[in-house]
């Protein structure tokens, strides 16, 4: 199987969806989906789970990336779509930076450019959404760079540290996409 790639500067983005797990976690041992995905053990038994319980349903799917610095091609972070309802053309981004000595270097930045361009240029969304913690500066910050609009607040959305969290709900229209 060959694996979809966006490039940046400093990034390799591999293309992570349903087909692409149906294909590595039917062809590789649990070291080679550890070095795949770059799990520790149990991090690989809990992505086993959701795997086979299955990430899609009707009308509603996932894609992200793996983010892969490109100088030590190690992997570190995703960025991606989920709750992506193709009737609607709309979908929620979300991301992360898993290693730290990583962050705090732009490369979210970097990455969030290119998945948002993806977004409404290749999945043809109309709408991304983005939800937040308050306490989550950076990632709020992120959303303000790309122009997503604050748009209200999630009361009691996640579960997180024994208890519920509000979540700031982000949105950002093809319209309004400056890319």
């Amino acid at each position: 199987m060959q694996f979809n790639h966006i490039k940046t500067n400093r990034l390799i983005l591999r293309e992570i969806s349903q087909p692409v797990m149906d294909f590595v976690y039917g062809n590789y041992s649990d070291s080679g989906l550890s070095q795949f995905f770059g799990y520790n053990f149990d991090q690989l038994k809990v992505e086993r789970e959701k795997h086979e319980k299955g990430f899609s349903t009707f009308n509603m799917t996932f894609l992200y990336f793996q983010l892969i610095d490109k100088e030590s091609e190690k992997i570190i972070g995703w960025c991606g779509y989920h709750t992506w309802y193709l009737d609607h053309a709309r979908a929620e981004i979300g991301y992360g930076i898993t290693d730290k000595e990583f962050r705090e270097k732009g490369l979210m930045s970097e990455a969030l450019n290119a998945i948002i361009a993806y977004g409404f240029k290749d999945m043809k969304l109309n709408r991304i959404e983005a939800m937040a913690a308050e306490y989550n500066i950076a990632s709020i910050k992120s959303l303000e760079k790309f122009k997503f609009v604050r748009e209200g607040v999630l009361k009691g959305h996640y579960w997180e540290n024994e208890q519920y969290e509000d979540s700031t709900i982000f949105g950002l229209l093809k319209d309004n996409y400056q890319g």
